[in-house]
């Protein structure tokens, strides 16, 4: 058993080291102007299993230089999906974007249902989770000096900080589920045909709804037979040919 142990050990440092030497080699030809090789040693990575936000950063920045509309606004997504709010990934994504045909309109969110998304989605599920089990503990502490406490002033403090505690294990834990419920509906692609009929049906029978062309985001809604029915942020949807897309959320 040991023996095993030391041999997977062992291959992952060699994976680990290799990983790091086609990173290093794949900047080393970025900076050099050599993109298409900067790329190909970053997906050589990519096939080692291995993924982060900077790699499919410098991976994006490799497609916009040599301008691939569809993979530099694919990999900046992924990027994104690790890294949420760099700001250098956010403003190299939001140049991608410009290079798009299509102008959609993006319904914005009112109201309280905008607050609670974006309070929502301002940490991950496992941060969400993290801060749950910490105001649990702190709670279960809280309790037991109040129970133990002997003093009247020191008791009402301890009770009144348990119950804030509480409460607050409570609203984090909330905001964890429903981080939960918007991670599992969030299934962002991207269009890479340079143009894409979208139909009305899942068939190319049916009457053609709208045209889109590379680089666009949409949402995955359902998978039929070859199909994706997808939905823009305007809240247009239609089914397109599952060639014509990549998937995003897909490591």
């Amino acid at each position: 058993m040991k023996s095993l142990v030391y041999i997977l050990l062992f291959m992952s440092a060699i994976v680990f080291g290799q990983s790091n030497t086609l990173f290093e080699q794949g900047n080393r030809l970025y900076n050099e102007g050599k993109y298409q090789d900067a790329i190909n040693s970053y997906k050589m990575i990519l096939e080692h299993g291995e993924h982060s936000a900077e790699l499919y950063y410098n991976l994006a920045n490799a497609h916009y230089k040599l301008n691939h509309i569809g993979p530099s606004i694919y990999y900046y997504e992924k990027a994104l999906q690790l890294n949420p709010h760099d700001p250098e990934i956010l403003n190299n994504a939001s140049f991608a974007r410009k290079m798009t045909v299509d102008a959609i309109e993006v319904i914005p969110e009112v109201g309280l249902t905008r607050i609670i998304k974006n309070i929502t989605n301002s940490y991950s599920f496992d941060t969400w989770a993290i801060m749950t089990v910490t105001f649990v503990f702190v709670f279960v502490i809280l309790f037991l000096c109040y129970y133990f406490s002997y003093g009247s002033n020191s008791k009402r403090i301890l009770f009144v900080s348990s119950l804030v505690s509480i409460v607050l294990a409570l609203m984090t834990l909330g905001f964890a589920f429903k981080k939960f419920d918007l991670d599992k509906i969030d299934q962002p692609a991207i269009v890479f045909a340079k143009e894409s009929r979208i139909m009305t049906e899942p068939n190319l029978r049916s009457e053609e709804a709208f045209r889109l062309h590379e680089g666009t985001k949409v949402q995955i809604l359902e998978t039929l037979e070859g199909w994706k029915k997808i939905k823009l942020s305007n809240g247009e949807m239609g089914w397109i040919t599952e060639d014509d897309i990549r998937r995003v959320r897909n490591f």
